[in-house]
């Protein structure tokens, strides 16, 4: 006797409802809510369709910049106006992670101005930053002593502040971070400071791979103690 076929699944309609889109999405970003949709619809950010009753009626295509758009909140740390020019730009929002790199382009210089403009952040939070060294724009001096590794510094630093963690408190990561970079540039000291072009490539592409794995090793120590503090 031959077997029956299995039922074909459902096709999923081409439009959803708000209520629709929360449940699609609440697995791999449970924060959502039907409130932050509409809030990311106030700011222009998605357009979803409306029925003559008022009823909102999401696309495809409306979800998948919507997962974009809650991407880049979480794993970018983008503020909404960043996420608004990359929109605004008709770039796909896909992969504009902005993971420094030490190998390849350099990045774009900024000034106070511009920089303050990308995190949406005030000058007295800055220079508050400043004044703890989590920047040094200052010390650099000239018009433009910032760069897109500085955006999302201040972007992370407001966001610890919300959970009242203050620059202050932050001094103690910058000291910790500056005695690693110390630590690996003795390792690969070698091959950084040769006269010949490859080998310093070769020594940057390096340096890169152990900032990687002290950055990993770094997380799951902190993971670890603060399950040891859970218990």
């Amino acid at each position: 006797m031959s077997a029956k076929p299995a039922p074909a699944k459902a096709p999923r309609p081409s439009r959803l409802t708000i209520g629709t889109v929360c449940k699609l999405l609440h697995d791999e970003f449970p924060d959502v809510s039907i409130s932050k949709i509409r809030f990311l619809e106030d700011q222009k950010l998605i357009t979803p369709r409306r029925t003559p009753g008022g009823y909102r009626l999401y696309s495809d295509d409306d979800v998948s910049q919507l997962r974009e758009i809650l991407r880049m909140q979480r794993d970018e740390f983008l503020p909404l106006r960043v996420i608004r020019q990359v929109i605004g730009q008709g770039r796909s929002t896909a992969g504009t992670g902005r993971r420094p790199r030490l190998v390849g382009a350099g990045e774009d210089a900024l000034s106070l101005e511009q920089l303050l403009s990308a995190a949406d952040a005030d000058a007295g939070f800055v220079r508050e930053l400043e004044e703890y060294q989590l920047l040094d724009g200052r010390r650099k001096g000239g018009g433009a002593p910032y760069t897109r590794t500085d955006v999302d510094i201040v972007v992370i630093c407001q966001r610890l502040a919300r959970y009242g963690v203050a620059a202050r408190h932050l001094k103690a990561f910058r000291s910790a971070v500056g005695r690693e970079a110390g630590l690996l540039e003795q390792i690969l000291a070698p091959s950084l400071r040769s006269s010949n072009a490859d080998r310093r490539e070769a020594g940057l592409q390096e340096l890169e791979q152990l900032a990687e794995l002290t950055s990993q090793l770094a997380h799951l120590l902190l993971v670890r103690d603060l399950r040891d503090v859970a218990r």
